[in-house]
């Protein structure tokens, strides 16, 4: 009996955690059949893929999270416009993750090329590096999508070089692996547009930015410690209000690169220069410890209170600048804070019960006004964006003045934005309606010609 009592207890205890531990319930299960999509250079028609986009299935034991995914968004991916030669695959992955992240009270591990983390849609995160770095004996950088081998002394971030590489959403793929080195919002949503990729190819991101509330939780680093986007409370025991988070790594005073921040000497790279700039080599920058609690740790995070931890737990942050432009080191890193143990595996090895997520939160968002509409009046193109993070498909539907319903369409799970063609239409009075499972938000609307 006392055994059975505690098979019973653990069963109860395991299933309490699986509906309150965020490991397992903030991934963007897709339960619709939503399909990725892509753009080719010259087409700004997107074409419809076969491949299921978001996160298929969580499952979890005790102590791991099984992520099952393609690798692949909601939001429209590509073009890649620097000769990428790569397309968004699937993926067919399965990664794993601790329950139960730990502190590595040794050295701190480095994140490495490839898969560093998991953002909520299934996408990858990679960390800053491209795999190019300045090679002396050619003068010239080496490895990577370049080909041969770089000195590993001076290396390229990619967030600056390969910036026209990047579609709208600010991802590429790497051999068909889609992912994102950085916050994954649109382009043209940052204050300063640093490129214009969006204003040919309609897409978004995972989310967007709010400078005046505190940021989804968009993914997991390997040590499986949360990542949030780049605002928070400015005190980490949940007061202050909101503020940015500030990246630590500041720009180095220098002119040529002989030297690390702890003034080592190594192999010389190029000067700084206008090929060159600051912030082209992560070497660049030199970690500066912070006075205030909103000004992050050397590997980009801290300790704090969230929403989804009113406990406290150490947290990465997607850092911008005060123009909501990438800033270094980006998310997560140069090193882990915690132990890296999460792993992708072919298969479960374990028993393990799979988590149906019910996905709420549409009606507090819709209800508190999250959504807007623009422009209005419209004359050719109306906009549907989701001022957040959008965990579920919403259905809306586009209505003249007679009640006849002229144009619907779909804001996926996972995206921020969708469109109305208006044309076509007649210019006067329309209504958007919002549907959700249980109550119908409308909004007027004029259509001018």
């Amino acid at each position: 009996m006392k055994i059975s009592s505690l098979l019973i207890a653990l069963v109860f205890t395991t299933l309490a955690n699986a509906q309150t531990n965020p490991t397992i319930t903030s991934w963007l299960q897709n339960t619709t059949g939503i399909l990725s999509r892509h753009y080719v250079n010259g087409n700004s028609t997107p074409i419809k893929d076969a491949d299921t986009a978001n996160v298929m299935t969580v499952s979890y034991s005790g102590n791991w999270v099984y992520v099952r995914t393609n690798g692949v968004p909601a939001y429209i991916t590509g073009p890649f416009l620097d000769g990428n030669p790569s397309f968004t695959t699937a993926q067919k992955a399965i990664f794993k993750f601790t329950l139960n992240p730990i502190i590595n009270t040794g050295t701190p591990s480095n994140t490495t090329g490839g898969n560093i983390g998991l953002f909520i849609n299934g996408v990858a995160l990679f960390d800053y590096r491209d795999g190019v770095s300045w090679s002396s004996a050619n003068n010239a950088l080496k490895g990577g999508p370049l080909g041969g081998m770089g000195d590993n002394v001076w290396n390229r971030d990619a967030v600056v070089a390969e910036r026209k590489g990047f579609d709208c959403a600010k991802g590429h793929p790497a051999m068909g692996n889609y992912h994102h080195h950085q916050n994954p919002s649109a382009f043209n949503l940052d204050l300063n547009v640093v490129s214009t990729i969006c204003n040919l190819y309609n897409a978004d991101g995972l989310y967007v930015i709010d400078s005046t509330k505190h940021s989804p939780l968009i993914g997991f680093s390997a040590d499986g410690f949360p990542i949030y986007g780049a605002y928070a409370y400015k005190n980490a025991d949940g007061t202050g209000g909101i503020v940015r988070m500030k990246p630590a790594y500041k720009y180095r005073n220098i002119t040529t690169r002989s030297t690390y921040a702890n003034g080592s000497t190594v192999t010389a790279g190029p000067a700084v220069s206008s090929t060159y700039p600051l912030g082209y080599f992560r070497e660049d920058y030199e970690f500066l410890a912070g006075l205030s609690e909103d000004v992050l740790d050397v590997h980009n995070g801290r300790f704090c209170i969230t929403p989804e931890y009113p406990n406290g737990i150490y947290c990465y942050f997607a850092t911008v600048d005060a123009n909501w432009n990438s800033a270094y080191p980006y998310a997560v890193g140069p090193t882990f804070y915690g132990v890296k143990n999460a792993s992708k595996v072919a298969s479960i090895s374990e028993p393990v019960t799979i988590y149906k997520s019910n996905n709420t939160g549409i009606e507090s968002f819709i209800q508190e006004m999250n959504i807007s509409i623009y422009p209005n009046p419209a004359s050719d193109l109306l906009a549907i964006q989701c001022n957040e993070l959008n965990r579920e498909n919403l259905s809306i539907e586009l209505y003249d003045y007679t009640g006849k319903l002229v144009q619907s369409c779909v804001l996926l799970q996972g995206s921020t934005i969708a469109y109305f063609d208006t044309q076509t239409l007649y210019a006067g009075q329309y209504v958007v309606k919002i549907n959700t499972p249980t109550r119908v938000y409308t909004r007027s609307v004029s259509i001018i010609k």
